[in-house]
């Protein structure tokens, strides 16, 4: 019995292996009967692939320019989001409590300099024939007294010269301002001038020898004109009357 079981066994494991035999025979007939196929292209280096497809392109239309959507009618839920907006904040406070801004103001004109006078004219107005009556009235008056008549007649002249636009006869150094005489110096720093029947204003400095009482020194500034309204509040008339006939 045993003789025959081991028979039996051997019987099975060569019918096995002759089975698993048959099996790679086959297998390996079919792998040399199938078509061979060609392996894939390589991709390119990026891994990205494009393909130009020709389509048939309908004209281009005409860009229209971009506007901004008009305004539809609001939905409801969009009016009632608005609807709910809190109102603005008013307040009742004074102006004054509210923080004010400061209006930033133009720069201030450059206040004009007085102009030196290059040459002096008083003592050869004095010295001409026709001033014979002015050469009188000097000599009658005081020292501070003649010093401001010199000095006016100094102003005059030099308006005359450096302004052909005007035509000087009166001056009256206290009209807007008193006058300053100290010495041999006169200071006007309101004064007025009279020409063609108008007022304008005039500040000098007038520096006079003391040993001979001529000027010596002088500097003006010509100012604006003065308003026919502001003549009265400071004596100033557009004429003598029947002294200028």
């Amino acid at each position: 019995m045993e003789l025959a079981a081991g028979k039996w066994d051997d019987g099975i494991q060569r019918g096995a292996a002759a089975s698993f035999a048959l099996h790679a025979v086959a297998i390996l007939l079919l792998l040399l009967l199938m078509p061979k196929t060609e392996p894939p292209l390589p991709l390119p280096d990026d891994g990205l692939s494009v393909e130009i497809v020709p389509q048939s392109v309908e004209p281009l239309k005409p860009t229209e320019p971009i506007k901004a959507p008009s305004p539809g009618p609001a939905k409801p839920e969009a009016a009632r989001a608005q609807a709910e907006r809190p109102a603005p904040v008013t307040t009742n406070a004074p102006a004054a409590a509210m923080p004010s801004v400061t209006p930033v103001a133009p720069p201030a004109p450059r206040p004009a300099e007085f102009v030196a006078a290059s040459q002096l004219f008083s003592d050869k107005v004095l010295a001409d024939p026709r001033s014979r009556g002015a050469r009188a009235a000097l000599r009658g008056l005081a020292g501070s007294e003649r010093n401001l008549q010199l000095c006016d007649l100094e102003a005059l002249e030099q308006v005359r010269r450096a302004r052909p636009d005007l035509r000087p006869d009166t001056l009256a150094p206290y009209a807007m301002a008193a006058e300053k005489v100290s010495g041999n110096n006169v200071e006007v720093r309101g004064g007025a001038f009279r020409s063609q029947r108008k007022w304008y204003n005039i500040q000098f400095k007038c520096g006079l020898d003391a040993g001979s009482g001529k000027v010596v020194s002088f500097a003006f500034l010509v100012g604006d004109a003065i308003p026919e309204g502001e003549w009265q509040a400071h004596d100033l008339v557009a004429d003598d009357g029947a002294a200028d006939q």
